[in-house]
């Protein structure tokens, strides 16, 4: 496994992160504490130290089952989680990005995580209005002072202009990571919020590295996803439309004998303004498969075929 500084942080991080939205129970599998246990059993033997989280995967349900397992050695982990939302239901949330909300939120997250500080307290998919609310400028400051977070970065939900303006007041409002999806068949960032990282020194998590698993290597054309699957949604076309992309990916630059899934994470790790990748696991198999990823470089994005 490598480790990257997080931008300007402290913060020295595994290259491959644990994304944890899957244990809220929307991937389509309800977890046991035992199997999120094994999970960062493996995690552990591979030298993983970065977990993404937030409150709203599930009420809280990632976080405290993350909290559960991290007890013994909470030290020695990276937890990031996140704030501005409310979990309802299945795929049904509500903003709470009040100064108020997110004083209790970070409270709950706290008691969920069984900690007393967050390494890194990331704004989720907010509002530009929002994100330049002094009152809530103001709390997060508060918060860093008093220990309870360390250090402080923003998911974004995708490269809109008011976006890409977070991204570029994002020393000024003291932030120090941006989190955004990133992968082969996502390539947006690149456009303008890369840039804007690399000018501040802001560490970069790239989420949806396997493009909700459509980079995996497990679908061909024609595969449909389970009712209660985030992927179900997409309409017949737009899947058809990336399977067929993958497939030519596959074809013309993953070499051949290498795993899908581990080339398209390391291809992530290339850019040079990313610092980690945040894939998603099912179970123990995956996370060994993931970390793996860590380990392998390829020599350019203008060769992106080829392998050290």
């Amino acid at each position: 496994m490598k480790y990257r500084r997080l931008g300007k942080s402290n913060l020295r991080v595994s290259v491959i992160g644990m994304g944890t939205w899957q244990f809220g129970g929307e991937w389509g599998k309800d977890f046991k504490q035992d199997e999120v246990d094994q999970m960062f059993d493996a995690a552990r033997e591979e030298g993983i130290n970065l977990i993404d989280t937030a409150e709203c995967y599930g009420d809280h349900t990632s976080e405290s089952f993350i909290g559960n397992a991290i007890q013994r050695d909470r030290a020695n982990w990276i937890v990031a989680t996140k704030f501005g939302h409310k979990f309802h239901g299945h795929m049904n949330r509500t903003d709470e990005r009040s100064a108020t909300h997110v004083a209790q939120q970070v409270e709950d997250s706290l008691k969920a995580l069984k900690t007393d500080y967050i390494d890194l307290f990331q704004y989720h998919s907010i509002r530009y209005e929002e994100f330049t609310n002094d009152e809530l400028t103001a709390l997060l400051q508060k918060l860093l002072k008093s220990g309870k977070i360390r250090h402080l970065g923003n998911s974004i939900s995708g490269q809109t202009r008011k976006n890409v303006n977070q991204v570029d007041e994002s020393s000024a409002r003291g932030v120090e990571a941006i989190q955004v999806i990133y992968n082969r068949l996502d390539r947006t960032p690149e456009e303008a919020v890369f840039g804007s990282c690399q000018k501040q020194n802001l560490g970069v998590l790239a989420r949806v590295p396997l493009a909700s698993g459509f980079l995996s290597g497990k679908y061909k054309l024609g595969s449909s996803f389970g009712r209660n699957d985030v992927r179900a949604g997409q309409d017949r076309a737009t899947i058809d439309a990336k399977l067929w992309e993958v497939e030519e990916i596959r074809r013309r630059e993953v070499p051949a004998g290498a795993e899908m899934a581990q080339w398209a994470l390391a291809w992530c790790l290339l850019h040079p303004a990313v610092t980690a990748v945040i894939p998603g696991c099912k179970d123990v198999a995956q996370v060994k498969s993931n970390a793996r990823a860590g380990g392998l470089e390829m020599i350019s994005n203008d060769h992106p075929q080829a392998w050290k």
